[in-house]
């Protein structure tokens, strides 16, 4: 049975949130563009995004639950997800719903876009 997208996802949102980047990494295609969503303005490849999320998680302790996986056209799946970001002592920061739309090349994560729902 070949792997999905959403599959894909799945993991790579479950190791985001037990905070095992490099786990999250091998789902991700070298040149990568991600966006600082934390911060503004977007990383370019593996090691900008690892270096991106040990920063935030340093400072900021967020989680991701999607909600709904959609194939929105060839090699774009658009998922809604719950995001919870907390201080480091565990105080409120934000909870709402967000959108990510990915962008696949060769199986791979290549692009991924955050909007508002």
């Amino acid at each position: 049975m070949p792997v999905t997208y959403q599959h894909i996802l799945e993991q790579a949102y479950d190791a985001f949130n037990n905070r095992d980047a490099d786990a999250v990494l091998q789902l991700m295609a070298e040149n990568v563009h991600w966006p600082n969503g934390w911060e503004g303005g977007y990383v370019e490849g593996k090691d900008a995004v690892k270096a991106y999320w040990l920063r935030q998680w340093k400072a900021i302790n967020p989680t991701v639950k999607p909600t709904s996986y959609k194939e929105t056209g060839p090699n774009l799946v658009e998922v809604h997800v719950h995001q919870v970001v907390k201080d480091l002592d565990g105080n409120l920061l934000s909870d709402g719903f967000v959108k990510h739309v990915y962008q696949f090349e060769n199986g791979l994560i290549s692009k991924m876009e955050i909007s508002n729902t």
